[in-house]
Formats: structure tokens, C-alpha cells, sequence
């Protein structure tokens, strides 16, 4: 938890159905490479996806800002905000798995934070679950400073 904002640590796994060789190998593609396209070039991939719904009604998703929601220093994104930070995975002829984060700026307004997932290559509809936007500012009051500010005198 931050005093600003606020991270979410994901995980998610894939279990192998009835995906032939050559199927599993193009979702094993999808799932380590995102955004790179499909080996054989079968169809459109949607890639994972995060979004969430303050409950003033402001949205924001995954894919508004880009990879690691890069924007030009010295700047800040348009509010609210939302960023997916990969962390790893891996997997094998049965399984993949992966791991990542959600950095949410601004913290959300008290009332229900609606957050939404989709992955429908993986055959994840939209699904969603309801947060205390409240319990997370609670949460952020205890954040404590680890480094001074810039230009703070250093004692």
C-alpha cells in the first residue's frame, strides 16, 4: 500500500483441456508473449486485460497507458489509472502460470472499486469482483516514508 495509490498481486494459471499439440503450443505463445501475435496466425488475440470502475463512475484499464504505463517524465496520466507489471512464469505440457501487478493511481474514492479481468483467449469472460475503496484509503493512512523527499535536508 501506498499513500497515493495502491498494488495488487496477481497470479493466474492455465490448466491444459483438450487443446491439441499444436493449439497448446499457440497458447503457450499467447501466455508468455502477450501482444506479439499468434505463431500460425490464427485470428486476433485479446491479451490479458485489468480494468477497474471507481465508484464516482471514472474507469480505467490495462491497456490505455500502454506496457508498464509509461508516460513522459515529469507528467502524470490522466486519472484514474491502471498498470499490468508482468512478474514472471512458466509452465509445461500441462500447465502455465504466470504472476504480476496492478498499480492503481489514484487511491479510489471510498464506496464499492469495482475491479474487472478478462482473458478471452483463455476462455475468461469479463468477470469482475467488488472492493471497499474505503478499507483501501484505510490501509494507505499506515504508509510509511522509506526514503526523504527530494531536496529534504539530510540531517
Amino acid at each position: 500500500m501506498f499513500s497515493t495509490g495502491c498494488v495488487f498481486n496477481l497470479s493466474w494459471l492455465f490448466r491444459r483441456d483438450q487443446q491439441s499439440d499444436e493449439d497448446w503450443a499457440d497458447l503457450q505463445h499467447l501466455f508468455f508473449q502477450p501482444g506479439r501475435g499468434i505463431r500460425s496466425g490464427r485470428g486476433q488475440q485479446t491479451g490479458l486485460m485489468f480494468g477497474v470502475q471507481f465508484p464516482v463512475g471514472s474507469k480505467a484499464s490495462t491497456g490505455t497507458l500502454g506496457p508498464h504505463g509509461f508516460v513522459e517524465r515529469g507528467q502524470e496520466p490522466e486519472p484514474p489509472a491502471l498498470v499490468l507489471n508482468n512478474g514472471g512464469g512458466g509452465g509445461g505440457e500441462d500447465e502455465f502460470q504466470g504472476t504480476g501487478s496492478l498499480w492503481l493511481w489514484p487511491l479510489p474514492p471510498a464506496g464499492s472499486l469495482r475491479l474487472v479481468s478478462q482473458w478471452t483467449d483463455f476462455g475468461l469472460e469479463e468477470t469482475s469482483i467488488m472492493l471497499d475503496g474505503g478499507k483501501l484509503r484505510d490501509a494507505a493512512k499506515a504508509a510509511q516514508q522509506y526514503w526523504p523527499e527530494e531536496g529534504s535536508n539530510h540531517g
